[in-house]
């Protein structure tokens, strides 16, 4: 979502240009790592990790599901631009059936983007109450990547 209202604890993400041409960017912001993406006129931000197994969002694909914006993680589920996270389910009692697309419900931090002067920035969310993908910003999930790297 783009905004142009206070950038007081935003961070400079890149060049608004930059961005649109590349069509995403990952940045630090605050300690966090996020994923920048510009789609049809718009900008996003969530964190780069994917909320199911820590995939990487930034090289995920951007598709329309069912009218809704969505980034494929390369090794898992899809998630909205918003943090939905979508499956799709089909009915076992009917396995002729047409599988849909269902939600999850939130599970991938989203944050806000500001464009200032072609400069864009990034706030983030509040982080008080927290989701699934929050676990792969943790000093618990650093660690284990350190333990996995040192074996």
């Amino acid at each position: 979502m783009t905004s142009t209202a206070g950038v007081e604890s935003s961070v400079f993400v890149g060049k608004e240009d930059d961005i649109i041409e590349s069509k995403r960017n990952a940045a630090l912001v605050h300690g966090r790592h996020v994923v920048v993406i510009y789609r049809e006129g718009e900008f996003y931000a969530m964190d780069m990790h994917c909320y199911h197994t820590g995939g990487p969002l930034h090289l995920g694909d951007i598709e329309d599901i069912n009218g809704k914006l969505c980034i494929v993680c390369s090794w898992h589920k899809i998630t909205l631009a918003e943090g939905e996270g979508l499956y799709q389910a089909i009915n076992p009692q009917a396995p002729k059936s047409t599988a849909r697309w269902c939600s999850k419900g939130v599970k991938q931090r989203t944050h806000c983007v500001h464009v200032r002067n072609g400069d864009v920035y990034v706030t983030l969310s509040d982080l008080s109450a927290g989701i699934d993908s929050d676990y792969y910003q943790s000093e618990e999930y650093r660690q284990t990547l350190k333990k996995v790297s040192n074996t």
